[in-house]
């Protein structure tokens, strides 16, 4: 009786670390999303604009973190710079030519862990329809049960830099920066039917 005893409890044991292994699929939170990327303009200023988040999903793989990956895409149609006059400028041809490339991606190809919570996350951006390479320096803000959702939750700030001319964007160059600065900040939980699961 004992040794049954033993044998379920360490059957259970077993399942909760293998649940705790596994992967955990988030969907990122619109509403708590932030890409923005700025740039300067002729020397004056550093104006700032957000791309806002269309759909993005991120796996992440607490136990096995090189295992993680992250898959967004971020509509022109939500790009807000609080100036509408500028906002419809960088939707137009010589600029981002939103009619013709309406949207702006990004998919993981590797994460690698740097040590605490830091990782090194190398992917393909998609802007203006080019493809090129990029390295966000990501760091893990908080991952746990949300306290007002009670789901699954996770959060992130990155950081990169580019050269928007790479994308075949680069109008005005040197006068307005061709280096663009990125910055990244974004919640994720897991959605409601599959946390309940």
């Amino acid at each position: 009786m004992r040794a049954l005893k033993y044998l379920v409890f360490a059957g259970l044991l077993g399942a909760v670390v293998a649940a705790q292994a596994a992967p955990v699929t988030y969907k990122l939170d619109p509403a708590h999303t932030m890409v923005l990327f700025s740039w300067n303009h002729f020397g004056y200023s550093n104006p700032t604009a957000n791309l806002g988040l269309g759909e993005g999903t991120l796996v992440f793989d607490e136990q096995h973190p090189a295992k993680s990956s992250v898959d967004v895409t971020l509509p022109l149609e939500l790009l807000d710079t609080h100036v509408p006059a500028l906002d419809e400028h960088l939707k137009k041809p010589d600029f981002l030519d939103a009619g013709k490339y309406p949207v702006v991606t990004f998919k993981s190809t590797a994460v690698q862990p740097l040590g605490g919570n830091k990782f090194k996350v190398s992917g393909n951006l998609t802007v203006h329809g080019v493809t090129r390479p990029v390295v966000l320096a990501a760091t893990l803000n908080k991952i746990g049960p949300h306290p007002m959702t009670k789901a699954p939750s996770i959060g992130f700030d990155a950081t990169a830099s580019i050269k928007r001319s790479d994308f075949g964007v680069g109008a005005y160059v040197p006068n307005v920066s061709d280096e663009l600065a990125i910055r990244i900040t974004t919640e994720a939980s897991v959605p409601k039917q599959a946390a309940a699961k």
